[in-house]
């Protein structure tokens, strides 16, 4: 009998011979108590970064453009209290083995622009003993252009904080960059984090950046 990894309760399903090699669903991973309490993005949303329940583009991309940072962003789901759950588990647990259930979701991103993801201090690396989007990663090509620094964490931040943080990352030396990149991260909150990546990026020589991030 299969168990739910975050749960633990038993998975009633009966598998044809054929199936056992697509165990790893996020369907055959999950009950379906635990499933429903995820939301995907709703229909209604920010067009530049997929907030829910707004109809036009939302005062976050306009504060971001007058910036000078157009916002070309695509999320999956809607940042609840199940996926606070599930990323306090993953990441501050250490739970390695719950980036299973959503690795499906980065797969065929894109076939033309190369995949970047953000990066962790050296001491998160550390204290985790994983990054937790390059986990998400594992079966696509991607490359590790940036690197960060140790600073403060981001959840330790309020939205203010967030906001006037300095810029944590720099480029990786050695390696040839891209024109066109798509930016790989778990949550968007406020966009400094892909504000300040851009940036980087940016001065580097990338002309075209999008980004991906499992929740909005």
């Amino acid at each position: 009998m299969i168990k739910c990894l975050l749960c633990s309760r038993n998975i009633a399903q009966n598998f044809l011979f054929s199936e056992l090699f697509l165990l790893k669903s996020p369907q055959n991973l999950l009950c379906s108590k635990c499933q429903k309490n995820f939301e995907n993005i709703p229909e209604a949303h920010c067009p530049c970064c997929c907030k829910p329940n707004v109809h036009e583009i939302c005062t976050d991309c306009q504060n971001w453009e007058k910036r000078g940072y157009k916002i070309r962003h695509q999320a999956i789901f809607h940042y609840n209290q199940a996926m606070k759950d599930y990323f306090s588990q993953y990441k501050f647990v250490g739970d390695y083995r719950l980036y299973q259930i959503f690795e499906p979701y980065f797969k065929n991103i894109s076939q033309k622009s190369p995949l970047v993801p953000i990066p962790i201090s050296p001491k998160r690396l550390e204290e985790r003993g994983f990054n937790q989007v390059t986990a998400f990663l594992q079966q696509e090509n991607f490359i590790e252009l940036l690197e960060k620094e140790n600073s403060v964490k981001q959840s330790s931040l309020n939205r203010k904080e967030r906001l006037e943080s300095p810029n944590p990352f720099r480029l990786k030396k050695g390696l040839k960059v891209p024109t066109k990149v798509i930016l790989i991260d778990d949550i968007y909150t406020t966009g400094t984090t892909l504000y300040h990546a851009s940036q980087i990026l940016k001065e580097a020589g990338v002309h075209e950046i999008r980004s991906f991030s499992l929740c909005r």
